[in-house]
């Protein structure tokens, strides 16, 4: 595929990804093994067996990457809670101080709701220029949800005051842009037959202010980008927390923004619960068409496609657990 380079895509020798905060934790997984991905799930925690993980409706990916030596860590997305992702963090041995920036795939509670939190517990240990790096400023509107007759309710937004108060910088990437070990895609293009979904509102922004009082309209989710990796002889691993623009749309945002093609793994949430059948159909062709080695799904997935994945690409699909460390290229 050809395409215009706005950046060098980094490359990195290995990928461990860890999850944090997800809505299952089973802690009798059997040992699981793969050719492409050493899998390591978390059962008891020794020297903690009086508590225990926690599992709720949101995600949180602990990322760590090694090139050359050097090691570079990021969050992605803080769940729904800082209780949960402050109480696993702890739990897994996370080390904020290690951390080098944050990463916000999208503005639904369920994967900022535990960032406030978070920052606040620990940034007096985090490194001084620490950023937050966001799809777009639109992530800091209010969002609203309305089901059935019920009044429309807000489910809120980051908040950049705090943020700031904080001392923890904003970086917005409209375009891919190169972080210290992974990239993040940029906007993601609708191009291929995927809607976008999701439930939210946002206040339309094409009236005035009288107009447009009161007025809600879709979201379509402008702000949404994932984050990749490109692991040597490897190829692209791409991360999509919830995919409300698409998976597939998502997985080529990130193959065009890298220029490379060969896709070695799909992890995170698919946004496929709710969707009907032909529609799961089509988005299992495609994704067999793009071939990657790994697919891990998790999140929003949703149960019925995750079926389908199992009974389709069985080779490739790789069981997701709350605690548990997927490293690539190792």
């Amino acid at each position: 595929m050809n395409v215009t380079r706005a950046f060098e895509a980094p490359v990195v020798d290995a990928l461990s990804v860890r999850v944090v905060v997800d809505s299952r934790y089973e802690r009798f997984l059997p040992k699981a093994t793969h050719p492409l991905v050493r899998i390591e799930h978390t059962g008891r925690i020794p020297g903690r067996e009086m508590t225990t993980l926690a599992a709720e409706w949101g995600l949180s990916l602990h990322l760590a990457s090694e090139a050359g030596g050097r090691r570079a860590q990021y969050l992605l997305d803080f769940g729904y809670t800082p209780e949960v992702l402050n109480r696993n963090v702890d739990l897994l041995d996370i080390d904020p101080a290690s951390i080098n920036g944050l990463i916000l795939s999208h503005s639904h509670r369920d994967h900022y709701g535990g960032l406030d939190g978070f920052v606040t517990q620990h940034r007096k240990r985090m490194r001084p220029d620490l950023a937050l790096y966001v799809g777009g400023e639109t992530v800091f509107r209010e969002k609203w949800v309305k089901e059935n007759n019920a009044p429309p309710q807000s489910v809120g937004a980051p908040n950049p005051v705090s943020l700031r108060a904080q001392n923890v910088a904003t970086v917005c990437c409209q375009s891919p842009r190169v972080l210290d070990g992974p990239f993040t895609s940029g906007y993601i293009a609708r191009q291929s037959f995927e809607e976008v979904t999701g439930g939210s509102l946002i206040e339309d922004d094409h009236y005035s202010e009288a107009e447009r009082r009161g007025r809600l309209v879709r979201d379509q989710h402008p702000d949404e980008h994932a984050t990749c990796y490109v692991v040597r002889g490897r190829g692209l691993v791409v991360i999509s927390s919830c995919g409300h623009t698409g998976i597939v749309n998502t997985v080529r945002a990130a193959i065009a923004a890298a220029n490379v093609d060969r896709v070695h793994a799909v992890i995170g949430g698919f946004h496929l619960g709710l969707a009907p059948a032909d529609y799961l159909q089509h988005t299992l062709r495609e994704l067999e068409a793009i071939n990657p080695d790994v697919i891990l799904p998790m999140h929003c997935t949703g149960e019925a496609f995750i079926g389908l994945l199992r009974e389709r690409m069985p080779g490739k699909v790789v069981y997701s657990n709350v605690g548990s460390r997927f490293t690539f290229g190792a």
